[in-house]
């Protein structure tokens, strides 16, 4: 079987949607993950965008030993420089540098020419190579780049010394056939092809990252970018578990992956978890519903024969069909065992605080579900938060005014405040701002339902603006006023030092 390069973006592109900013810890935990699950290449970030960045770089570069470690720059020599610094304790490193090669960046974002961005292309790659040996490069917009001119980039930057030649569908514009068809012109003009791996990366705002995805690797591309979940800006990018699932399916493409596609649940369902980012139900291969049948004839079928309407077995991607169910009754065992299978590791001492809180939540539902003990995780996470709800009382219902009092602990003193407001949520909301004194305007407020039931836990998602920034919150709980409250308080712990 021919060999397919994983390069996984999580921790790069895919951190890049609003509200999933990790940190350096969350971001080596998800690295020693991808690790074990056996991808090739780590973007670790992009390090002159923010010393948080530079930092999850160097960290990443220390914590895991098999990966390719690469980070992003623009062709400019001091983003250059700064990636090449953070690099510096990687056992092995990629810088990844480029520029716009389509007529829209050429013309509109750079105010240039096809000669000066191909000199810059040429420079940059130049550059990086007196730096580490391999260098990836990428020609931005290149789906909606002319193929002749994208052949005659792809040939300057091989003769440079690229290693890797990244042809990104940036926009998520391309048809599965008109990108084929562009690695193919690619692979059948570049006289230098054989010295250089080309790279597909796939945006879904069409919802044909995959599909794009799989027709480059038809037509000659042997590395991936993606990210689990297929998280990433706007609609998101290429799903790894997707294509890692494709081509195990499709044995006939022989083509294969270092991809051990037994972990892949544990490390969708980290990567959600830390990122407070729901998999949808209906997400393939890792969504709540990819195995689960309603129809009765589906049922009955699955029952006589799984391969009736199952094209890969739940194991093969990490889910037990025999999971232990968790209940009220419960042990510590059960509930650590379903925590590792989640991907999420707990000493003794977690474990009994996330231990109580579940006993709790099992009380008030029937069944507990991994969404629900990913949430009972995080709110252990949120303990170590500066500033902590202590109490919530409301009183609202038809023909009263709604009013809440809430009491806060900061910095482990307590203060607490009442107030009413339009609703519940409002009047928690503008009791809370009695206490924190700060100019904040609630900007977006999403609730969403794990599963289902009046006794479901909800998430809620909130963007609280402050000082000219957008923070992001997370919470969830049975009571949806206490969930909204949580969120709003995990934004301002981001902004109040």
């Amino acid at each position: 079987m021919e060999r397919l390069f994983i390069f996984d973006t999580t921790l790069r592109d895919g951190e890049q949607v609003p509200g999933c900013q990790l940190n350096t810890v969350e971001k080596i935990q998800v690295a020693r993950a991808l690790e074990a699950l056996g991808v090739d290449v780590i973007e670790a970030g992009f390090p002159i965008s923010s010393p948080g960045d530079f930092n999850s770089v160097v960290a990443i570069s220390k914590a895991v030993t098999w990966p390719v470690i690469c980070a992003l720059t623009r062709g400019v020599q001091k983003d250059i420089d700064v990636a090449a610094e953070a690099l510096q304790y990687a056992k092995r490193k990629r810088i990844h540098t480029g520029i716009g090669t389509s007529e829209y960046h050429i013309k509109y974002k750079f105010n240039s020419t096809q000669d000066e961005i191909l000199e810059r292309a040429i420079a940059a790659v130049k550059y990086a190579k007196k730096y580490v040996e391999d260098v990836e490069f990428y020609c931005e917009d290149a789906g909606r780049t002319d193929n002749v001119y994208l052949a005659k980039v792809v040939e300057a930057v091989i003769k440079a010394g690229a290693t890797v030649v990244n042809i990104p569908d940036t926009t998520g514009y391309c048809l599965p056939t008109e990108y084929g068809e562009k690695i193919k012109f690619l692979m059948e003009n570049v006289k230098s092809i054989d010295k250089a791996i080309l790279s597909t990366h796939c945006h879904n705002d069409l919802g044909m990252a995959t599909a794009n995805t799989i027709a480059g690797v038809m037509n000659g591309a042997r590395q991936v970018e993606v990210t689990m979940n297929g998280i990433g800006e706007r609609a998101g990018n290429t799903s790894l578990e997707e294509v890692a699932m494709i081509l195990k399916c499709h044995k006939g493409l022989n083509i294969d992956t270092q991809i051990n596609t037994q972990k892949i649940y544990s490390t969708s369902r980290l990567v959600s978890s830390l990122m407070n980012m729901p998999v949808q139900a209906n997400k393939a291969i890792v969504g709540r519903n990819a195995f689960a049948h309603s129809s009765g004839i589906h049922q009955d079928g699955v029952l006589k024969n799984r391969e009736s309407y199952e094209i890969m077995d739940p194991k093969d991607v990490g889910i037990d069909e025999n999971a232990i169910l968790l209940t009220a009754r419960s042990g510590r065992a059960a509930l650590k065992h379903r925590l590792s299978v989640l991907g999420v590791e707990v000493d003794n001492g977690k474990l009994d605080k996330i231990y109580e809180e579940f006993l709790k939540l099992a009380d008030k539902k029937k069944d507990i579900n991994d969404d629900d003990v990913l949430m009972l995780a995080g709110m252990e996470r949120s303990e170590q938060r500066r500033i902590k709800l202590d109490y919530l009382q409301v009183t609202s219902g038809v023909g009263l005014k709604p009013v809440a009092s809430v009491g806060l602990l900061i910095a482990g003193e307590k203060f607490e405040a009442a107030a009413s407001g339009n609703g519940p949520v409002d009047a928690a909301i503008n009791a809370l701002k009695q206490i924190i004194k700060r100019k904040m305007t609630l900007q977006e407020f999403t609730i969403q339902a794990i599963d289902r039931g009046s006794d479901d836990v909800g998430k809620v998602h909130m963007q609280v603006e402050y000082d000219g920034s957008v923070y992001y919150g997370f919470g969830a709980n049975t009571d949806i006023i206490a969930a909204s409250v949580e969120a709003y308080i995990d934004a301002i712990n981001k902004f109040v030092k």
